[in-house]
């Protein structure tokens, strides 16, 4: 389940591809170069030309060979991270994605709006909510990295769901920034600080632990 899914597409193909079409894959990702004239070519094109394995062994490549490993488009909905300069990245681990392909197998995966989770609600059943956290400060882009940011609004529709969910008798987890507004939307809760390691930064000595909240309607 995932969040602006429209920007959610190449993620999905790429699970749906590793865990039905392991080998195209792996083979496919074979054929990758570690240069900057290679890495750009590629980027410029356009992901629904290609084939459902072209396009997921291309959204494997750009994220471990751009800068910072960072996935992010522009308005247009265009990757747009330069190329990273890595002396070696491992773009072919065949032995984690042959795991990781293993445990999708019992796993339905769904591209659409996180409200379509209630179809799924029972009581008992665990639900984890990790959407586009909410901006730390009001120049804080961490809802950039797509062409639809998720917003304000967004935030209140998600954590309405979350109510309905508690309601319903779910067990549900929730992560996001440490802010005023998240702590106001999810106020009667459990709420608690964990410190998450952040490498996606332009300045080396800002990356760090960051102060995140878990919210859970159970303790």
């Amino acid at each position: 389940m995932d969040w602006g899914f429209c920007d959610s597409l190449e993620l999905v193909n790429f699970y749906l591809v590793l865990r039905d079409d392991l080998e195209e894959l792996l083979r496919d990702l074979e054929k990758h170069r570690n240069t900057a004239e290679y890495y750009y070519r590629l980027r410029a094109l356009e992901p629904q030309t290609l084939s459902p394995v072209e396009r997921a062994s291309r959204f494997l490549y750009l994220n471990k060979t751009a800068y910072n490993g960072l996935w992010r488009v522009n308005s247009q909905g265009k990757h747009n991270v330069p190329f990273g300069r890595y002396k070696d990245p491992r773009i072919c681990d065949a032995e984690n994605l042959t795991l990781a392909s293993r445990a999708l197998k019992r796993a339905e995966i769904i591209c659409d709006d996180f409200s379509r989770v209630l179809e799924f609600a029972r009581p008992g059943v665990f639900v984890y909510l990790d959407p586009p956290y909410y901006p730390l400060s009001a120049t804080a882009k961490f809802t950039g990295y797509t062409a639809h940011a998720f917003g304000v609004e967004d935030q209140r529709r998600l954590a309405a769901v979350f109510r309905e969910l508690d309601r319903r008798g779910c067990l549900v987890m929730l992560s996001n920034s440490d802010t005023p507004f998240i702590r106001e939307l999810y106020a009667g809760y459990d709420l608690r600080v964990v410190h998450a390691r952040r490498a996606v930064c332009c300045r080396g000595d800002r990356r760090g632990p960051v102060a995140e909240l878990v919210i859970r309607n159970y303790s």
